[in-house]
């Protein structure tokens, strides 16, 4: 995996060509990433959510009464597999989601690909913020991960492809960088919502609609990528695309690259097929690889239930939604550094850098928990703050390595032959390992306590030791 610091151009070799980076590619570099804030807001919302007393007593009755008898273990009051399929039947949705998606991206484009991933959220939204009872509840999570499975097939894929190969690691990161923002707008939307009452959950959900709103109209405005007008026969406004896109007339030997690429592409007629061949197998073990370690960092059981984590440290409801909206905030301004330094550090260090950080917060939280935090005590006010400071710590190692890499590395990895496909198997890998977290999460943590951190601690060691 030593390949990791290299720049690849978007047929896979190493040449730098004539562009400057345009206004256009930005401004269609920041709307694309509006899945991301789709898919973060998802994230963050859905552990508020899952914490607040008007949701728990409409949908999740045994639940509300858990949580508020103090004779219930603090690591079981939220062990509930139907809590864990609300957030969990999300993911599931978007395995099966990405195959579509991935077909969809070849035969009608990375945009159009987008505007239906953004319609799938908007129904889901509506769906959700409606909800009456839990098959309700659980049919909108699905059109959500339809939704969230067709962005996260689609967006990666049109920011390498639109980007010049010197910012191609940066202007990827913008997708996990709104995802990161996506989590801390709605760590802020359940503090303030969570007073509401009855109804301040269904405002939480219902705004996950504006992200969706927002990618759908700036879809309007973007273009489609010229390797995508290319492989789909339409060579001549690739051409036009390629010159707006880069600023300069003289893309002639960007362009032939593409369509030289484009016709290597069109030969293989099954690229599924294909990417289990031999010489595609070391992209695709990369590309899946990636996904587990990067979910098995532990990083979405923290994010998904940062809420329900911090008030089973014994945090009320509203230190706990605060607590989560600093560790949200801390994500978002890690995540940055990530821009500033891929491109120039290269992505094996940031990779290797961010093991040991993770290794070391997880390890201490394991230790205090499991010294100071029992069945039914609460945590002292001093060892609390550490605990967030620590899970602080955690997150910004993930952030500006595992969290974007994860999406970067196999967008850049496969050959255009090979690439909407090899990328559909990234993104239900990640969707795979994102479900079995989000379903097992409240479960192991009832079952294994504080030692789920130490679980995820030895992950990180694995990691590090694989890379």
């Amino acid at each position: 995996m030593g390949a990791f610091g290299m720049s690849t151009t978007s047929t896979g070799g190493h040449v730098e060509f004539e562009g400057r980076i345009t206004w256009y590619v930005v401004l269609c570099g920041i709307i694309a990433a509006t899945g991301g804030l789709m898919f973060g807001y998802d994230i963050g919302i859905s552990g508020g959510v899952t914490s607040m007393d008007d949701f728990l007593e409409k949908f999740f009755h045994g639940v509300y009464v858990k949580k508020h008898e103090a004779k219930e273990s603090n690591y079981c009051k939220f062990n509930n597999q139907g809590l864990q399929l609300f957030t969990s039947s999300l993911y599931l949705a978007a395995i099966i989601a990405s195959f579509f998606a991935s077909k969809a991206c070849s035969k009608y484009g990375r945009k159009r690909t987008m505007q239906a991933a953004s319609l799938f959220f908007m129904a889901g939204v509506a769906l959700n913020a409606a909800a009456v009872s839990l098959p309700m509840l659980i049919i909108g999570r699905i059109l959500l991960g339809f939704g969230v499975g067709f962005a996260n097939q689609a967006v990666p894929l049109f920011l390498s492809e639109i980007a010049p190969v010197r910012i191609r690691g940066a202007l990827n990161i913008l997708f996990q960088l709104q995802i990161t923002i996506g989590i801390f707008i709605a760590n802020i939307v359940n503090y303030f919502t969570s007073n509401l009452h009855p109804w301040g959950w269904r405002l939480s959900l219902g705004i996950a609609g504006v992200p969706a709103l927002v990618l759908f109209l700036g879809s309007m405005l973007i273009t489609e990528t010229p390797t995508s007008l290319i492989e789909r026969n339409e060579q001549e406004q690739g051409r036009q695309v390629l010159k707006k896109i880069r600023g300069t007339d003289n893309v002639n030997a960007e362009f032939e690259e593409l369509v030289h690429a484009s016709e290597i592409a069109q030969q293989v007629k099954h690229p599924f097929r294909n990417l289990m061949k031999r010489n595609s197998r070391p992209q695709l073990i990369i590309a899946i690889l990636m996904q587990v370690f990067q979910q098995f960092t532990g990083i979405n059981a923290i994010m998904f239930y940062a809420p329900v984590l911090f008030q089973t440290m014994g945090f009320k409801n509203n230190a706990s939604l605060l607590s989560a909206v600093i560790t949200g905030l801390v994500n978002v301004l890690s995540t940055i550094v990530s821009v500033v330094c891929v491109d120039k550090a290269g992505r094996r260090v940031l990779l290797l850098e961010a093991c040991c950080q993770m290794l070391v917060a997880q390890t201490i939280i394991g230790g205090i928990l499991a010294v100071t935090l029992h069945d039914n005590n609460t945590l002292e006010k001093e060892m609390a703050v550490a605990v967030v400071m620590l899970v602080c710590v955690f997150v910004s190692g993930f952030a500006w390595s595992w969290g974007p890499l994860g999406w970067l590395i196999p967008s850049e990895t496969f050959p255009l032959e090979t690439r909407t496909a090899g990328y559909a198997f990234a993104v239900s890998s990640n969707m795979l390992f994102t479900f079995l977290i989000a379903q097992a999460f409240l479960s192991m943590l009832c079952q294994m306590k504080s030692g789920i951190f130490f679980f995820f601690a030895g992950m990180d060691h694995h990691h590090g030791i694989v890379l």
